[in-house]
């Protein structure tokens, strides 16, 4: 959830630490603050509400000569998202001990942290918020003398949960302490400076070569050189990585949301996905090296698919690509469902887990009981270097490129084309698919990329669409198959970013309840790209019609079946039905982002969510 920066150099920190804090803001937030060591000692400015606040707040104290304080070429700095005590400057991070001499920064959440406070209040410590971060400053400041890498390793000792941390200390001035457990943290090595931060586009001003942390793994940053240490203080060794795609990629380069920006990048994201895994013989074939198919392979008994959120939805369409192409059982569990339900494990299942960032905290905690079981993990996901990716067995990368805006929209889709390659190369070795008719399917997922700008190049319909409809107060989506899993995707987008009451439905499950929710102030979105159901979809369009509701289908280019029927027709070319999912949810997503425009909301960074869900 929220985000953390670190610098120490020779440059001023204050325009270092807000320069990251806006490049992490897509995390989501609701407060901000920053930690400055310079010669006044440790200064500390926080602000509730958008960055810009605390911007304003820091500008001001400097402009009125008052800033001295400020300056500093060493400093910490926070973007929060609420988890214990409301939102508000004192709850604000960073935090410090009693003596204001210790400051912390944290991702995550201390699950021990009452039975600690009560410990260290009968220890005589005051505690000024209601966070759970306040008691890790405090339990450093116990531990502490005159080392502040052995305060940490002891203090870490005593902490139950989950943990990004950036510490400085003011006796200390000469190192930033970093850790990680459970939440993401990146180092970044540059020239004469380091950095630290929660995420690596707030680093790549500064450096492209970074220090992904792992469970446990402590870095203790100087201005010319990082240190690596295990949990128990010993010193290690670690090998950085180069990041090699470029900053303009996570600017908005002239869209006006990053949202936006992300649904047009959704052709060139399909082909960079697709390209580098077909190869272009004789005969068309998938090439998944990655992920080592082998006889495990074609022995399995089932497909396991664990994921959250959009990426659960992606694993929907999963179970139907499996099923349909390589004829094999499939279970989709909600990562935060399956860690807790006592699943039962078979180790000639094969376990895909989903998440963009690959630091969903549920899923990997999903992934760690598969583990234990002895099952094989395979990987998807967008981000190289994350914990899921460092932790699985197999990785196949999404490769969709930085993905900003806190709802997912390029990170779906590129989800969605690396499922079908899975599922049509296991097919494939299953004997359920031949070689000609592999082909075949191949040439259709490289029309998608060309059929996804078609789509986009009629986005104008779509917005003037919305522009009429944005003030429903409820809106369905219905579909059979494939269609009902974008259904869920497209409510979702929907309800994140303009914040409708939206819902999706099987509909052949209308009738046993939800049709009773259906009147003159609703919107039923009907997905019809499942061409042998097309007469069910129809009977279901007009049941809500005739009880008052707006209707709109997304169907082909080719197919005037519902002209007479709905209100409003969008259309997509025609390609399999098995396909489509990456063509009809394109509409959905613009609607749901002309629906936020239209009511004055920013979709980039919808209330109360974020874009890295790493508590539960």
């Amino acid at each position: 959830m929220c985000g953390i920066v670190g610098y120490i150099g020779t440059e001023e920190a204050v325009p270092v630490l807000l320069n990251g804090l806006k490049k992490l803001e897509y995390r989501g937030y609701d407060s901000a603050g920053i930690a400055v060591l310079g010669k006044p000692g440790l200064v500390i400015r926080k602000s509730k509400g958008a960055l810009k606040q605390l911007e304003e707040k820091v500008a001001a104290e400097l402009k009125t000569g008052d800033g001295a304080s400020l300056s500093g070429a060493m400093g910490i700095g926070h973007t929060r998202w609420a988890t214990h005590g409301e939102p508000s400057d004192i709850n604000s991070h960073p935090h410090t001990d009693v003596s204001g001499k210790i400051a912390v920064v944290h991702n995550g959440i201390i699950e021990n942290h009452g039975k600690l406070k009560a410990w260290l209040e009968a220890h005589g410590v005051i505690f000024r918020s209601e966070t759970d971060t306040e008691v890790i400053a405090h339990l450093i400041d116990f531990h502490y003398n005159g080392d502040l890498l052995l305060a940490v390793v002891e203090a870490l000792k005593r902490l139950e949960g989950s943990y990004a941390l950036g510490i400085i200390c003011e006796n200390n001035p000469d190192r930033i302490v970093a850790v990680r457990k459970e939440s993401p943290l990146v180092v970044g090595s540059g020239r004469g400076e380091n950095l630290i931060a929660s995420d690596v586009p707030a680093l790549l001003e500064y450096t492209r070569e970074v220090y992904y942390l792992e469970d446990r793994e402590i870095a203790v940053l100087y201005r010319d050189r990082v240190e690596f240490y295990n949990e128990e203080g010993q010193g290690c060794k670690k090998e950085s990585s180069h990041v090699d795609w470029d900053v303009s990629a996570a600017e908005k380069g002239g869209y006006e949301h990053f949202m936006l920006k992300e649904i047009h990048e959704q052709p060139k994201a399909l082909i960079n996905t697709l390209r580098p895994r077909i190869k272009t013989y004789a005969v068309k074939s998938i090439n998944l090296e990655e992920i080592g198919f082998d006889g495990s392979w074609v022995e399995a008994n089932r497909v396991v698919i664990t994921a959250c959120g959009t990426a659960w939805h992606a694993g929907m369409i999963g179970k139907y690509a499996f099923e349909h192409f390589a004829r094999i059982p499939v279970d989709v569990d909600i990562a935060s469902e399956y860690r807790y339900r006592n699943p039962v494990f078979n180790p000639r299942d094969i376990f895909i887990i989903i998440s963009q960032s690959g630091e969903t905290a549920d899923t990997l905690a999903a992934m760690r009981m598969a583990r234990k079981s002895g099952a094989r993990i395979i990987a998807i996901t967008n981000v190289v270097g994350s914990t899921l990716a460092r932790e699985a067995d197999l990785v196949m990368y999404t490769w969709a490129g930085p993905e900003i805006a806190v709802a997912s929209t390029k990170a779906f889709t590129t989800q969605l084309l690396c499922i079908y390659l899975i599922a049509l190369q296991f097919g494939f070795l299953r004997g359920t698919i031949g070689g000609d008719v592999l082909a075949d399917y191949i040439d259709a997922l490289e029309n998608l990329s060309a059929y996804a700008a078609r789509i986009l190049d009629g986005k104008e319909n779509i917005q003037r669409f919305a522009s009429r409809q944005f003030n429903k107060s409820k809106v369905f989506f219905l579909g059979r198959l494939f269609d009902y899993a974008v259904s869920l995707e497209s409510a979702l987008k929907l309800k994140e970013v303009s914040y409708t009451h939206s819902e999706a439905f099987a509909a052949g499950e209308l009738k046993h309840g939800p049709i009773a929710l259906v009147d003159e102030s609703t919107l039923v979105v009907a997905l019809c790209t499942q061409s042998s159901l097309f007469d069910k979809m129809d009977s279901n369009i007009k049941e809500v019609k005739a009880r008052g509701a707006a209707t709109a289908a997304i169907t082909y280019e080719d197919v005037d079946y519902f002209d007479k029927t709905v209100d409003e027709v969008f259309r997509i070319p025609h390609t399999l039905d098995s396909f489509t999912p990456i063509l009809s949810v394109i509409p959905c997503q613009l609607y749901a982002y002309y629906c936020a425009v239209q009511r004055g909301l920013d979709p980039d960074k919808p209330r109360n969510l974020a874009k890295s869900v790493t508590v539960e």
